[in-house]
């Protein structure tokens, strides 16, 4: 069964017309005869969006219950049953109510396209995982809830929905987003003008990545070599030398005049190089970089120019910095040298060539083997050819003056030399051609192919063997040498791909990506077997997918059903090595991942469990040490043998009280976070003035083992406060436990405040303290139940008290926050709704 295709209309904020937009599309489709169904739709009041939905079927809902409202989400199984050809889901982020088949709306997406059924979604770019703090630190306001940037990536079509900052806020002003009560708060906070630019950026540029990800997929798919200039890329070539922060520099402002381009920096390791690079140098080159808002990439091949035009153009570059060459003059016209070599190459892509100190100073460290390369044997030819004519033409003309050995020594230099340059095949033939012109030349009888001397013989064979025994060293040399460097480039690219995974980029994209990159291919994917379906597709990155190994180019098993399939080009046998590694690197990754999925599953049973063993180890002690005192002086009182005084009488019954009152709220306390967690705490909100529920709670704390609060609890409150929605009982309990909090963690004699202030379209009830305070790192600790931080005296409760406040706060639509007192302390702030009017 194919899988279905996710159309996801993505916007900058709330209100630009996402779900309109849905609709509109929905419409369209179903006017073409496409079966579409509306599986959940969000119109918020918006008359223009909720027109859109006449016609349209529209699935019922699943209703849930959660801390005693009543949710609607969407209903799966009914889409399943209906097996439309489309239908509609509203705000992929969104956190399903507890108890459905899913925690998050997205994953009933996937479970949705898993079925064969296309889908058209919307989100907001505040959502993505990606950008998700970025959003927080420009706006101000944290985003709970958050969808993985790879599921809309993996969307077939991504359409921006934008509206200029200014139109939003006059459709805001005009109450076509929210009510009228909301706007100007909405339009003062996180829906000004410089927010909603900063947002409207950020989703260009996210649109922008995924743009770029599909005409990458489209050019590899059709063999599109050539550079299209759709967007400014500049390519800087490293050789790790001193050099290389100059064009860094360079290559940077570049980037910077063309606005939004982008910086990537490449090294290439050859099998041939004249030096290699020291590892410390591009390291701290990479650094830079990357502190530049660049990517570092390393690609492994012979032919530097090749390879860095091959890298440019598989990145769609635009640009290429390289540094002059730092040879001298004379060096550079017996071979043109990297740079212009590239330049002759370059096609469409401009090359700059940056001038620097190193100019002239020649290659840093000594000079090494270059290797077997073809160029290098057409050298060896070249000199044999036209190196033997002039040393016979010499040596002719020196007669008598040279005898006979000296000509075969000379002739034996020749080779030695032919060797060096071009190796063994060109060294032997030159072998032989001295042979040849040694007997015709300079061999009794002359101009003639025999030997009359056997001496002259012996030494003429002596100068074949030593010929052919130098050339195949100086061939075994050259061969090791190149493998040498050739093992020490893959090296640094295991290295280099092992540092991109230690620095915390998504292991398994990462490795996929970087292979390649490497190698300059087309696409790479990793293939699972599956035992029912056949081949499923687990990871891939570039163009068109295979779906089978049989149809790449190179394949390489992973173990545990795994194979990574490469198309592009067939890869040489020396290369499966280094594919291997990645193989295998690959199939960990995998297994990393699915491991920490499984361990996401765990963790809320890890958490259950944690609560319940917290819960039977504070219940043994808490519960059993009030009951034992209650016990102890009822027990007492019932004695016949002692004639207890009634001031004695008066103590025990007063003993038995307190212990029972704080037995009574330690059940109390229990049952309601069983009923928070369970989500069905009843809430019955109305409108109350703070100053009539704050003098409850105290005198609800006086009557516990606290003690008197008229003196401990200093309350100024403003009565022309407006009043909040919330439940009046609830509200009391938040008071009395965070109040009840201070006065245990505060010094003797300094008075807890209580002071109120309202701030838009809430009230903040302040509760200070002058204790010892909370340590930043630990505040969201104090609200974890069985939390007893910094408290003086440890047996004094579960440790229930901040964290049944805060649930029941958020019941009630609000928030409860730390922060630290002016001069020392706490202050607990417990933020409110205003009533509506």
């Amino acid at each position: 069964m194919a899988r279905g295709q996710l159309r996801i209309y993505l916007g900058a904020a709330p209100g630009v017309g996402k779900t309109y937009a849905m609709l509109a599309e929905a419409r369209r489709r179903a006017e073409r005869g496409t079966d579409v169904v509306v599986g959940l739709v969000e119109t918020h009041g918006r008359p223009r969006t909720a027109a859109l939905l006449d016609g349209l079927e529209v699935l019922p809902r699943v209703t849930r219950t959660h801390r005693g409202a009543d949710l609607t989400e969407l209903d799966v199984p009914a889409v399943l049953r209906r097996r439309p050809d489309v239908v509609l889901v509203d705000e992929l982020a969104h956190t399903n109510a507890p108890g459905g088949r899913h925690t998050k709306r997205w994953r009933d997406v996937e479970e949705i396209l898993d079925a064969g059924i296309d889908v058209v979604s919307t989100v907001n770019v505040q959502h993505l995982e990606s950008v998700n703090d970025v959003v927080e630190n420009i706006t101000g306001v944290p985003q709970r809830e958050t969808v993985p940037d790879e599921v809309v990536r993996g969307a077939a079509q991504v359409e921006l929905v934008d509206m200029a900052p200014e139109a939003l806020r006059r459709r805001m002003a005009h109450g076509n987003v929210y009510t009228p009560e909301r706007v100007d708060a909405a339009l003062s906070n996180y829906f000004r003008v410089g927010n909603l630019t900063a947002l409207r950026e950020l989703a260009l540029l996210w649109v922008a990545g995924k743009v770029d990800e599909q005409l990458d997929r489209y050019r590899a798919e059709h063999g599109i070599g050539g550079t299209w200039e759709a967007r400014e890329r500049i390519v800087v070539a490293l050789t790790g030398g001193p050099e290389g922060e100059t064009l860094l520099r360079r290559a940077t402002r570049i980037a910077a005049r063309s606005r939004g381009a982008d910086l990537l920096a490449v090294h290439v390791t050859r099998g041939d190089a004249l030096r290699a690079a020291r590892p410390r140098d591009l390291a701290r080159q990479r650094e830079i970089v990357e502190g530049l808002g660049g990517t570092f990439h390393q690609v492994v091949g012979d032919d530097v120019p090749h390879a860095l035009l091959d890298f440019a153009r598989a990145v769609n570059a635009t640009q290429l910095v390289l540094g002059v060459s730092r040879r001298g003059r004379f060096a550079q016209v017996l071979r043109p040298g990297i740079g212009a070599t590239t330049t002759a190459l370059s096609g469409t892509i401009d090359v700059h060539l940056v001038t620097h100190e190193q100019v002239g100073r020649g290659v840093r460290g000594p000079v090494r083997d270059r290797g077997l390369s073809a160029r290098r044997r057409a050298a060896g030819f070249a000199v044999a050819a036209g190196g033997l004519p002039l040393l016979t033409v010499g040596l002719v003309s020196a007669r008598p003056a040279v005898s006979l050995p000296s000509d075969i020594l000379f002739f034996l230099g020749a080779v030695v030399g032919v060797a060096l340059v071009g190796g063994m095949w060109p060294a032997l033939v030159t072998a032989v051609a001295g042979f040849l012109l040694l007997n015709w030349f300079f061999t009794p009888p002359l101009h003639r192919f025999t030997v009359a001397e056997q001496e002259n013989l012996i030494a003429l064979a002596v100068f074949v063997l030593v010929a052919v025994g130098v050339s195949m060293v100086v061939d075994a040399a050259a061969r090791r040498s190149r493998e040498a460097a050739k093992l020490g480039g893959e090296a640094g690219l295991l290295a280099t791909l092992a540092g991109n995974v230690l620095r915390g980029e998504r292991a398994l994209d990462t490795l996929l990506g970087r292979m390649r990159e490497t190698f300059a291919l087309t696409s790479v994917t990793l293939l699972e077997r599956d035992p029912d379906d056949g081949w499923r597709i687990v990871a891939t990155v570039g163009g068109r997918p295979c779906t089978t190994p049989g149809e790449g180019d190179t394949e390489i098993p992973a173990g545990d059903g795994l194979t990574l399939v490469v198309r592009g080009r067939p890869l040489p046998a020396g290369d499966r090595r280094v594919l291997e590694a990645f193989a295998v690197q690959a199939a960990g990754a995998l297994r990393q991942r699915r491991l920490e999925a499984e361990a996401e599953r765990a963790r809320p049973l890890e958490a259950a469990d944690r609560m319940r063993t917290a819960l039977l180890n504070a219940v043994s002690h808490d519960l059993r040490t009030p009951l034992a005192s209650a016990k102890a002086a009822v027990d007492s009182l019932a004695t016949t043998s002692v004639a207890w005084t009634p001031d004695e009488r008066a103590e025990l019954l007063d003993t038995a009280r307190q212990s029972l009152d704080r037995l009574d709220r330690l059940v109390a306390n229990l049952l309601d976070m069983s009923r928070l967690q369970a989500g069905v705490l009843g809430i019955a909100a109305r409108p109350i003035a703070l100053d009539e529920a704050v003098p409850r709670a105290l005198d609800d704390i006086g009557r516990d083992d606290i003690g008197d609060t008229r003196d401990a609890v200093t309350v100024r409150l403003d009565p022309r406060l407006p009043e909040v929605s919330a439940d009046p009982a609830l509200l009391e309990r938040v008071l009395v436990n965070v109040i009840s909090n201070a006065l245990r963690h505060g010094p003797p004699g300094e008075p807890v405040l209580v002071t109120a202030g309202a701030i838009q379209d809430r009230v903040e009830l302040r509760i200070a303290d002058r204790g010892p305070g909370v340590p930043a790192a630990d505040r969201e600790r104090i609200f974890l139940p069985f939390q007893r931080l910094g408290d003086r005296d440890n047996h004094g409760g579960v440790g229930l008290g901040l964290a049944l406040a805060r649930g029941l706060t958020e019941a009630m639509g609000g928030e409860l926050l730390p922060e630290d007192t002016p001069g020392g302390g706490l202050t607990m702030i417990v933020a409110l709704p205003v009533a509506a009017s």
